[in-house]
């Protein structure tokens, strides 16, 4: 018995030394009292030689939160190509007569568009513009009044709202705006608050953009929070909204983002407002197709007028992956489906990720049910991811993948991760957070010359996210001292 321990007790110290930096930090990180009753998937791979550098559970397929966005975005970039931009098309019905009055109805078609008005791509407080160059365009085609309505109509895109495994917690807020045929100014709407002193009930006293018959129920409060410690809770297409929680003292207008209830209504509300604004009537109002009960347009009988481009798919996968924006991914997610069959609905967008990636990855295991990562459903292994960005090395379109990932210390999410340490400039990768839910994906080029691939995804740690991300910085920055 005395032997055998001694044996076991010299494996055991021959195995800690033969292991690497990488596997060394791993083994550190997977004992830590915060992973007792946590789920690791951990692999890192080389680049150059295909050889594992160190694995833990790599074929654990469990919640990744945000790093789910590469998938979307790599599909993306590879099936659309990075040029590709999607359209909001003007049409009408009826005629256009000598006076310029309109007798009939002008339609927007939604072309999935998710730049349309976004701050990333506009100056702040220009966001809606474009509503003025729409206008602009009617006028410059004589028409002068409209005898119908402005009907929106995103149809081709569904009407499902938000995609399977979506916490109600979210759906609310502003990161949980969910993506349509037509949406606009990110789908967010700002609620603003007057707050007094502390333990006192905040007054909310504006809205924008304004939402006809949206009902909140304000139950925040006044406290001592250096900032927004509010939640917004309501579904898709409600009208209906509750929000909780705390928001700073004394404040004389403090903005909250929340989501846009009904992304097509609402666009056809302002456009409405916009035109009666240059002095265009528009005689039967706003509709929006999925509210109204009006027949289907038949658009290859009706006169084009004229289109809106989006930003390209490069553009917007770039900020999908560097501030992590989930209405972006979803976008994205549908314009795959969209530009595959004409539906561009959640599930037809899957349905194109699952068929590129099979056979190009082991795709065992695999379970995916949005394009952001917003959903509980998800279920991806650190191989998966692996297996993704390896694939990625081998494409034309890598250098244009690659670019959209933060860098550790200088970027987007991940600015301040391994500041500092040998990670910052040398780890390329994509976030994920949720609650109890930590990962990151991505590259990394270590300080001996490596080229890394690598994925680490933890779930049901007990301690904070800002202490569990502490944690993986080891291991992250020994991936690059590697």
């Amino acid at each position: 018995m005395q032997i055998y321990s001694f044996l076991i007790s010299f494996f055991l110290v021959f195995a800690a030394f033969s292991q690497n930096i990488v596997e060394k930090s791993v083994y550190t990180f997977q004992k830590d009292p915060v992973n007792k009753k946590g789920t690791i998937s951990f692999l890192a791979i080389d680049l150059q030689t295909g050889e594992k550098i160190a694995e833990l559970n790599p074929n654990k397929a469990i919640t990744c939160a945000s790093t789910t966005k590469l998938f979307s975005t790599a599909t993306a970039i590879e099936v659309l190509g990075k040029d590709k931009r999607t359209q909001t098309r003007f049409y009408y019905s009826g005629e256009l007569n000598s006076k310029g009055e309109l007798l009939g109805d002008i339609w927007i078609r939604g072309g999935g568009d998710v730049s349309l008005g976004s701050k990333y791509f506009s100056k702040e407080s220009k966001e809606l513009e474009f509503l003025n160059s729409w206008a602009d365009s009617l006028q410059k085609r004589g028409i002068k009044k409209i005898k119908g309505s402005v009907i929106a109509d995103g149809s081709e895109f569904g009407y499902n709202g938000t995609p399977n495994g979506w916490h109600e917690g979210d759906i609310g807020n502003y990161y949980g705006a969910f993506a349509a045929g037509l949406n606009f100014y990110d789908n967010t709407i700002k609620m603003f608050f007057k707050t007094g002193s502390v333990g006192s009930k905040t007054q909310l006293v504006d809205i924008f953009p304004n939402v006809p018959g949206l009902s909140i129920s304000n139950s925040v409060v006044s406290a001592k929070v250096g900032g927004d410690d509010s939640s917004i809770q309501g579904v898709a297409y409600s009208l209906n909204r509750k929000i909780t929680g705390r928001l700073p003292a004394n404040r004389d207008r403090f903005t909250v983002k929340g989501s846009m209830p009904d992304p097509e209504s609402l666009l056809a509300h302002e456009f409405v407002r916009v035109l009666k604004a240059k002095g265009i009537e528009v005689s039967g109002g706003d509709k929006a197709f999925r509210l109204s009960k009006i027949q289907k347009a038949n658009y290859d009988e009706l006169k084009f007028l004229f289109a809106q481009e989006s930003k390209t798919v490069q553009e917007i996968a770039y900020w999908t992956n560097v501030k992590s924006v989930n209405l972006f991914a979803e976008g994205l997610l549908n314009w795959l489906g969209y530009n595959s069959n004409g539906d561009g609905s959640t599930e037809s967008g899957l349905k194109v990720v699952r068929e590129y990636w099979k056979g190009k990855i082991n795709d065992a295991g695999l379970v995916l049910n949005d394009g952001s990562g917003l959903s509980r459903q998800n279920a991806i292994s650190a191989q998966h991811f692996c297996d993704l960005l390896k694939y990625m090395t081998t494409s034309p379109n890598y250098e244009i993948f690659r670019s959209t990932f933060p860098l550790a210390g200088k970027s987007g999410t991940i600015s301040t991760l391994c500041k500092g340490a040998a990670g910052e400039g040398r780890v390329n990768a994509k976030s994920g957070t949720l609650k109890n839910i930590k990962a990151f994906s991505g590259y990394v080029d270590s300080k001996s010359g490596k080229k890394i691939a690598f994925a680490l995804i933890v779930n049901n740690f007990s301690c904070s996210s800002n202490e569990i991300t502490s944690k993986m910085e080891k291991v992250l920055n020994a991936l690059a001292e590697y």
